[in-house]
């Protein structure tokens, strides 16, 4: 979605030929299909967690809490920005 919104920015700019963003394009849009399809995976995986808990988060993947109850409320400790 980055790249999209990066695209979308750069065209919507005014003051460059048809040339250039042709340019623009060549180098902007070569990717591989592997870096492109690593692109596309990440996002899914950005969108399927995001507004979600950690409970929800590991349901949607099926990952088991191996953590004590304990050791879950040091890492929430050493780690509170990640849940704000």
């Amino acid at each position: 979605m980055t790249k999209v919104v990066q695209y979308w920015k750069k065209y919507s700019e005014e003051g460059f030929t048809e040339d250039q963003l042709k340019c623009f394009d060549k180098y902007f849009l070569k990717m591989s299909q592997s870096e492109l399809l690593k692109e596309v995976i990440i996002q899914e995986f950005a969108d399927r967690i995001k507004g979600k808990t950690i409970e929800e988060i590991r349901e949607v993947f099926g990952i088991v809490n191996d953590y004590t109850p304990e050791e879950e409320e040091e890492v929430r400790r050493e780690n509170a920005w990640a849940f704000e």
